[in-house]
């Protein structure tokens, strides 16, 4: 759906947003996308903690910073959209809130722990005639974006199986909410990583009618999923098998796809978070990456003895997500991600957990 701003203002005025949350979401990946947006202006962060105040001055020096969501909203007629980049458990409350204050939101995946969470939410921004996205930055990774134009141009034929890593090596639990087992805090890789990689899987291939799920806790002194592997059954035939993991010692492709023409496997992750970390910012030659890890693409042979032909990656575009924000909220365009769409992702991530707790595939 379209939203509208509380507070359009004049023509060619940013809208101001209110950021709540300057951990790594807040402060690596949506301040820095906000403000490189055109008609966005990144106007308060929301955190308690001293360090990251004073961070968020020095990284943004127009920003204002306060300490809690309450005083965000009790400037509510100052602002014009709410991004919530605080911990998962939040999601729901504080969408809720910016709503009810008239607010378009900005959340990030995942929206909520379950589903029907999620399409409550929608429910009530419909009510309000606000927009609700979510957060999905990696359908606008470089590899994936390839991945389209190779579908889209017929490269590959049919798609009869896909498979999507994201894997890391991390032997040793770096603690914090993410790795909580405490079920209200909606940690653990299958809601993390799992959130991008079932919301890829959608938005290439469709719905899906049966997930099939392993999930494990791998790590001394872990309590919460680190290894998790999800098979899915899509409407159209496609079978996509998906990998979410702190404790992969040899990583795999990032993609290895198999269709009837051809196949496309692709190794290593877009450079984006990487460099965003890094204190870089959107610009000439963002999201670009060398020839040497291009994707290769061909049919009875292996890329790693030079078989088929290297596929030149399209650059990744994390800020085409905020744009396409901006635009919805100024011009009426589309929503890059809407609500309903995480709950379809949220749908199979729920029927993951119960498969890898009882053992069975679920239908959908």
């Amino acid at each position: 759906m379209t939203g509208t701003t509380a507070n359009p203002g004049t023509p060619g005025t940013p809208l101001r947003v209110g950021l709540v949350g300057y951990g790594l979401a807040g402060s690596v990946f949506h301040a820095p996308l906000i403000a490189a947006t055109e008609g966005l202006a990144l106007d308060t962060v929301v955190t308690s903690n001293p360090e990251r105040q004073q961070q968020a001055r020095a990284e943004f020096p127009d920003v204002r910073t306060v300490a809690t969501p309450d005083e965000l909203f009790d400037r509510s007629g100052d602002l014009d959209l709410i991004v919530i980049a605080s911990p998962n458990k939040t999601h729901v409350p504080l969408a809720t809130a910016a709503l009810k204050a008239g607010l378009p939101v900005v959340v990030d995946k995942p929206i909520a722990g379950t589903a029907a969470e999620a399409r409550a939410l929608t429910t009530l921004a419909e009510e309000r005639g606000l927009l609700l996205s979510v957060f999905q930055n990696r359908r606008w990774d470089n590899d994936f974006l390839t991945l389209r134009k190779l579908l889209t141009e017929g490269e590959l034929g049919d798609v009869w199986r896909f498979e999507s890593r994201f894997e890391r090596w991390r032997p040793q639990p770096k603690g914090g909410w993410r790795e909580s087992g405490d079920p209200a805090e909606i940690g653990g890789l299958l809601y993390d990583l799992g959130s991008h990689l079932v919301d890829q899987a959608l938005f290439l291939f469709g719905p899906v009618v049966s997930v099939y799920a392993e999930s494990d806790i791998r790590r001394p002194g872990a309590s919460v999923d680190d290894d998790t592997f999800i098979a899915l059954t899509h409407a159209n035939g496609v079978r996509t098998h998906l990998y979410a993991t702190a404790t992969t010692a040899q990583l795999g492709p990032r993609f290895r796809v198999l269709g009837s023409k051809a196949g496309y496997v692709k190794y290593g992750l877009d450079p984006q978070e990487a460099a965003l970390k890094d204190g870089k910012r959107p610009g000439p030659g963002w999201g670009e990456e060398p020839e040497a890890l291009w994707g290769h693409v061909g049919a009875g042979e292996s890329p790693l003895t030079g078989g088929g032909r290297p596929e030149p990656t399209l650059p990744g575009d994390y800020p085409a997500y905020y744009a396409a924000v901006a635009k919805a909220l100024l011009d009426g365009g589309p929503n890059p991600v809407t609500a309903l769409e995480a709950a379809a992702a949220l749908d199979v991530l729920e029927a993951a957990r119960r498969s890898a707790h009882d053992g069975v595939a679920v239908k959908l």
